[in-house]
């Protein structure tokens, strides 16, 4: 279980494809990493397979993952948000998030606002349904606040401020138009809608 909340701005070592899988070896940063733990990768619950002292670690990527996420689409070079998994006394800064990415959001724009930056994304509408105003997200890893969800015939537009120092500590500074963007929606909301199917 993770809270969204980023640690580390990580450099992706290499990218290793391996029949219909991949092998992704992180510059963590972290040097107490344990065998068999829980990374949070772009939002991606991940293990920890190999590491060493200086942090150096590798994730094994499987093909649902790749199917469901955008780690398929990672280079050698680029920039991934890591998060440990939280502890029973850890502050839960941001919300409950599980690591099980429900689909991918198309980054549409980026405004800068009043000192901050205005997000806009496209979602598919099977993953929007459980968007509200003001409700929680991980895009990306990340915990962030709802401003709008505006729903069209064929896929729902969300935006989102993004502090600056969201800005600074995270990938979504290095996102380009039309970039995939990992979305995990809250889950309270999915547990409602099954719980409701009985009634509807």
């Amino acid at each position: 279980m993770f809270s969204g909340i980023i640690e580390k701005l990580a450099k992706l070592r290499a990218v290793q494809p391996e029949d219909g899988r991949l092998i992704l070896t992180i510059e963590t940063g972290f040097p107490d990493l344990e065998l068999g733990e829980s990374v949070a990768v772009n939002g991606v619950c991940l293990t920890v397979v190999t590491f060493d002292a200086a942090g150096l670690a590798t994730f094994f990527v499987s093909a649902e993952t790749i199917a469901r996420s955008n780690l398929g689409a990672l280079k050698a070079g680029g920039f991934v948000n890591l998060e440990r998994s939280v502890r029973l006394e850890t502050r839960l800064s941001g919300h409950l998030v599980q690591g099980h990415v429900d689909g991918k959001a198309k980054f549409a724009a980026i405004t800068p606002s009043q000192g901050a930056y205005l997000l806009e994304l496209t979602l598919p509408r099977e993953v929007a349904r459980y968007c509200v105003e003001k409700g929680s997200i991980a895009l990306n890893g990340i915990s962030l606040t709802l401003n709008a969800v505006e729903d069209s015939a064929d896929h729902s537009l969300i935006r989102i401020t993004i502090i600056p120092h969201t800005w600074d500590h995270t990938n979504l500074q290095h996102l380009s138009p039309g970039a995939d963007v990992n979305v995990e929606v809250d889950v309270m909301a999915k547990y409602v809608e099954r719980l409701c199917h009985a009634y509807l």
